[in-house]
């Protein structure tokens, strides 16, 4: 079997990446251990052309057009002959995406055509309160039209998602996001009694304002403490940044409090897990997700972590068991979760690694590496799935 995925968040030293791109790469190389061909596509974050092989996996970065107005035009033209390149030489048997990632692809014969939802832009844009915008929803309904099957990382995404979209009767299965729980895995001699860690895109709906503003309520019964963020920073559409409006709408009210709050910005997917590792407790108090990878990573590292009680929250954590949930826009809530951590370490200490054995068990690679093989398996011998 030759599995292609298009994105182009796949890791790449000196430059940020996001929760799709840390998927890719842990699912890829997990795939291509069991001796299956895996090819990933995507546009480059430079203007030149890459081709490497990462740990099995054959990664080919296409040049980026800065045509403005035609940028889309060109790398999808791009995209397309670089597909059929590949599949000229060493025929693919699927091709996956996340929502909006067929709009403009050309479908080849014989090649299953696989969405997984991530989260679109009809899922977020309800949830954060925004309209759709034209342009984005046409592509999402585009692509889903040429979609041969749907993965679902998470029941909720599945379901909300499916108020908006049409599945068109396509076979669909839900598989979570393999957590690789050798590389995410407790490093105790890094432990620190003083920090909070937030990991993430540092943007308004992963609810970092809100941990901000919460922050001085813990630092009443924790002076010592401090807030460190990493992540990359994200623009507004007049190309702002979200850390600096953090800056000085946020951060100045806070006085000598703002001190203890470091902005670490993009790390490396390596570095990842030593920056769960310093921390007293991880917080994610994300307005929404589809399922979060970041949870399920500091939670296989046995850290005790707050996650957000929306969306599929409660799927990943089992209150007061496997971690906390809070309510993301409540502070106090927030606050309050936080505090009860800190209050009780021996109490942390076990949930932290209840939570680990819960990973391991729901979101273990070997076991989400075969539901994927087994699925794709199943549409690829399947003839019913495709009308090309």
């Amino acid at each position: 079997m030759h599995i292609c995925f298009l994105t182009n968040e796949f890791p790449k030293k000196g430059f940020p990446h996001g929760g799709i791109g840390s998927f890719v790469k842990t699912l890829a190389t997990a795939l291509a251990k069991k001796d299956i061909k895996i090819s990933v596509v995507g546009i480059n974050y430079t203007s030149n052309n890459e081709n490497e092989i990462i740990d099995g996996v054959n990664v080919y970065r296409i040049q980026k057009s800065n045509v403005k107005g035609f940028s889309w035009y060109f790398n999808s033209k791009q995209l397309n002959k670089k597909l059929l390149e590949i599949h000229k030489q060493d025929p693919i048997d699927v091709v996956e995406s996340s929502e909006l990632g067929f709009a403009f692809i050309s479908k080849i014969r014989n090649i299953k055509y696989v969405i997984r939802l991530h989260g679109g832009h009809h899922f977020f844009a309800e949830s954060e309160n925004r309209k759709i915008n034209k342009w984005k929803g046409f592509q999402e309904k585009r692509s889903f039209k040429k979609a041969d099957a749907f993965i679902a990382v998470s029941k909720y995404v599945k379901t909300h998602t499916e108020q908006y979209l049409s599945y068109r009767n396509k076979p669909i299965a839900y598989i979570s996001n393999p957590i690789d729980t050798d590389f995410f895995k407790p490093i105790v001699k890094n432990q620190s009694e003083n920090k909070i860690v937030f990991a993430g895109t540092v943007c308004e709906k992963k609810g970092i304002r809100q941990l901000i503003q919460a922050f001085p309520l813990v630092k009443k019964e924790f002076p010592n403490l401090t807030l460190e963020i990493y992540g990359r920073d994200w623009f507004f559409p007049d190309g702002t940044s979200y850390i600096k409006m953090l800056n000085e709408k946020e951060l100045i009210k806070l006085g000598k409090i703002s001190e203890d709050i470091h902005f670490h910005g993009a790390i490396s997917y390596t570095d990842i897990p030593n920056a769960y590792s310093e921390a007293s407790v991880c917080v994610f108090p994300s307005h929404m997700e589809t399922q979060g990878l970041v949870a399920p990573e500091a939670m296989a590292m046995e850290k005790p972590v707050i996650f957000t009680k929306l969306g599929p929250g409660p799927e990943a954590i089992e209150d007061y068991k496997t971690g906390l949930l809070c309510d993301p826009y409540n502070l106090e809530d927030i606050a309050e979760k936080i505090i009860w951590f800190l209050a009780d370490v021996e109490r942390s200490v076990k949930i932290g690694k209840e939570a680990r054995q819960f990973v391991l068990q729901k979101y273990a690679l070997d076991t989400i590496v075969k539901q994927n093989i087994d699925f794709l398996n199943f549409i690829s011998l399947d003839s019913t799935t495709s009308k090309i």
